[in-house]
């Protein structure tokens, strides 16, 4: 089997124009990432790709499949570069070690803001009505299904849902209010 073949001075690669892969092709990838080395990457990625699905089925339109290919593999780009933070662009005062931040998380200061945030909503839970609270209760913290929860307490489903929403809802608006939002 060939891979490279030569028509007019352009050379194609399963059944890809070259020339157009590393011209046309790379430079819109260029203009979506603002950088060589991504757009490279990208490209890459998305010819290995297309060389693993060409080899096991035959594409009929190879520029079309591979602008599919390229566009999805920007997004996962895109996806993966938001789950970092570039060392560059921070302060020396953000970046903590793991030993600072586990202490933080068990620091003093920060156990009184769960206990003053857990009272909060404690008190948010104890002035809703006893049926609506004892729904909530049930649901949330017990883990009980609705369906199961019309059946003890002897109202119908569609009242459990209401019971939910209205506790749902007052949290939220109690939320707010304690935030200032």
């Amino acid at each position: 089997m060939r891979f490279f073949t030569q028509a007019n001075t352009d050379f194609y690669w399963s059944n890809l124009n070259l020339k157009w892969v590393y011209t046309e092709l790379f430079s819109s990838i260029y203009r979506q990432t603002r950088n060589v080395h991504v757009a490279n990457d990208v490209l890459h990625d998305a010819i290995v790709k297309f060389a693993v699905k060409n080899s096991l089925k035959q594409i009929h339109k190879p520029h079309a499949y591979l602008r599919g290919i390229v566009k999805n593999t920007i997004i996962d780009h895109y996806r993966e570069a938001a789950y970092f933070i570039d060392i560059s662009q921070t302060s020396d005062q953000e970046i903590q070690s793991p030993e600072q931040e586990l202490s933080y998380q068990h620091s003093p200061e920060k156990i009184a803001d769960i206990k003053q945030r857990m009272q909060a909503l404690q008190n948010i839970i104890d002035c809703l009505p006893p049926k609506c609270r004892q729904v909530f209760w049930l649901h949330r913290i017990e883990g009980m299904a609705q369906t199961d929860i019309a059946t003890d307490l002897k109202i119908s489903l569609n009242m459990v849902e209401k019971h939910m929403i209205r506790a749902l809802v007052d949290i939220a608006l109690a939320k707010r209010h304690l935030l200032g939002e």
